[in-house]
């Protein structure tokens, strides 16, 4: 059975400016007004968008005084991961790095295309 929260998640990353936010927040723990000055997002945007990466279970938020921070929920990202890993099966290698891997007494800076 499909695991409707991870869905929903994955939606809410799908969308760029979400994504930005959520890049964002890899970095540590933000208020509202430094996450504003890193993303480039502006009000009400920024709110708007925040509201739905907090629905999906995204990021978790702590009140200090009159400022909300916002850090990633990394336990439910890892459950996304784990959800795509689970698609894959077996790690999937790139046709460049096989290429790379059996190459031998070659510069290993070339660029084969």
């Amino acid at each position: 059975m499909i695991d409707e929260d991870k869905i929903e998640a994955l939606k809410a990353l799908a969308h760029p400016v979400r994504y930005l936010i959520f890049s964002t927040l890899a970095k540590g723990e933000q208020n509202v007004g430094e996450i504003e000055q890193s993303s480039g997002v502006g009000q009400p945007a920024l709110s708007q968008q925040l509201a739905v990466l907090r629905q999906a279970g995204l990021v978790d938020t702590r009140r200090e005084g009159k400022l909300v921070y916002y850090s990633l929920d990394r336990a439910t990202f890892v459950q996304i991961l784990d959800m795509l890993k689970d698609l894959l099966g077996e790690p999937v290698e790139s046709e460049e790095s096989h290429v790379a891997s059996n190459l031998t007494g070659v510069a290993r800076f070339a660029r084969l295309t």
